[in-house]
């Protein structure tokens, strides 16, 4: 067996050749792999070397001997211990090459087809975009309540200063209710002891119609007296809270809200504006994360399906119906399947509010309510757009696609490795046109994709 060339705890001088799908730099010692966070492609480091497996290592960087132009000072006092950016160190315009060349290797390494991958489409202000905070409560080490992010790898919570990515306001109401809670001494939940109130601050925004909604994880009740001050606070600081929602989780669980919401002020739901429709937002539905970049993704993934009056278009995974609506006026008929009922519900409520008419939501599995449509029910789609959960498409939905054979096919994905995977599955008969990277989520690894499929 050959000597690992490095050890754990020892210092070395590497050279940075590439950059991996997390944005971690790459680097080789005898041709052994070393991934090290924060260094950048083209730099020379010294590093420590802090884990050992039999094919690499990791490692962390000591110094920087010589650093890479794209290299900035990240502009974010928690950074390098929260996990919520990891692109902060480079400028940009570096982020969006880093994030088309991930695109890029998968195509090179999954499709017969190489295709070049599109240039990232940027965000012009890509600060304060994230219109939904969930913020974690806890007691930090004076034995007071606080509110942050978890650091990375932990439950450790790093108080809130400034963070560039939430909204702003997200971050003072937060703040507001933390203050709150220390002044009225109410507790605070204990993961380990499994008792105390408050658990988690959750905030969304409607960016467009300036509406806030303001939900509360409680483990067990606070009190009518205290929840009625609570409602008069923030209502009287901040004047764009439409509703307050109180939400009961009391299991042990890392999934932040529960089953039950309780309004305590307002309707329980907020409305937004994507493009020229309005979108009613529910605390447990799902709703782009960053609604401007959200409708350059749904213009993208639109135009490039091509679609005409006659077409009859599936929207798999269609959510609370955002594309579905999005394309309605361009086609005959949409059918949109979603497996999440309260989702389902919010999107023909939606189409009732856009008065979207010609539009048809179906709550189920993917996998068997597609099917149905189309080998029970006779229902033959000539355009789909898919959209699925981070995992890609299942083999059943792949391979009815591949029965009936749509002439406008478009796969949006929030998983390029799933995407490349299952285009793959698809290469006999079809064959993939534009793939087009949106930045979705900037100064974070991750990356939304548009890839547009024709048949041979």
């Amino acid at each position: 067996m050959n000597q690992i060339p490095v050890k754990k705890n020892e210092k070395y001088i590497v050279d940075i050749i590439d950059n991996g799908f997390g944005g971690e730099g790459i680097a080789k010692v005898d041709g052994f792999t070393i991934f090290i966070p924060n260094a950048l492609k083209g730099e020379k480091c010294e590093v420590l070397i802090v884990k050992v497996l039999s094919s690499q290592a990791y490692g962390k960087v000591i110094k920087i001997l010589e650093a890479s132009e794209d290299r900035v000072e990240p502009d974010c006092a928690t950074y390098q211990r929260c996990g919520g950016c990891d692109l902060r160190h480079m400028t940009y315009d570096a982020t969006l090459n880093l994030k088309r060349n991930t695109v890029q290797s998968l195509i090179n390494k999954g499709l017969q087809n190489k295709i070049e991958a599109e240039k990232t489409i940027g965000m012009e202000n890509p600060y304060n975009y994230r219109n939904k905070a969930q913020f974690p409560v806890g007691i930090d080490k004076e034995g007071n309540p606080t509110v942050g992010v978890f650091a990375q790898r932990s439950h450790t919570i790093i108080p809130i200063q400034n963070c560039k990515i939430q909204t702003e306001v997200s971050q003072e109401i937060a703040r507001s209710i933390i203050e709150f809670i220390k002044e009225n001494k109410i507790s605070i939940y204990d993961e380990e002891k499994q008792n105390g109130a408050i658990r988690h601050i959750v905030i969304k925004v409607g960016k467009y119609m300036k509406q806030i909604m303001c939900i509360l994880v409680v483990n067990e009740e606070i009190g009518k007296t205290n929840e009625n001050k609570l409602v008069e606070m923030l209502c009287t600081k901040y004047k764009d809270v439409k509703t307050i929602v109180k939400n009961i989780n009391n299991k042990n669980t890392n999934v932040i809200l529960g089953k039950q919401n309780v309004n305590l002020y307002g309707d329980g739901y907020i409305e937004d504006k994507l493009g020229e429709y309005t979108f009613k937002i529910s605390p447990m539905s799902f709703y782009q994360v960053n609604p401007i970049q959200a409708e350059v993704l749904y213009n993208t993934a639109i135009e490039a399906a091509n679609l005409s009056k006659e077409d009859t278009l599936f929207d798999l995974y269609c959510g609370i119906g955002t594309i579905g609506i999005f394309a309605s006026k361009f086609v005959k008929q949409v059918y949109g399947i979603e497996i999440v009922e309260q989702a389902i519900e919010d999107a023909k409520e939606n189409a009732k509010i856009n008065k979207v008419k010609n539009a048809e939501f179906i709550c189920g599995d993917v996998e068997f309510a597609f099917d149905e449509l189309i080998n029970k029910k006779k229902v033959i789609p000539t355009a789909i757009i898919v959209d699925p959960p981070r995992k890609g498409l299942d083999e059943k939905t792949i391979q009815n696609i591949l029965k009936i054979k749509p002439e406008k096919l478009v796969y949006i994905s929030c998983n390029p490795a799933t995407m490349v995977r299952d285009i793959a599955k698809t290469e006999g008969v079809y064959v993939a046109e534009k793939i087009q990277p949106v930045d979705m989520f900037p100064y974070t690894s991750s990356v939304e994709c548009v890839a547009v499929l024709k048949l041979k």
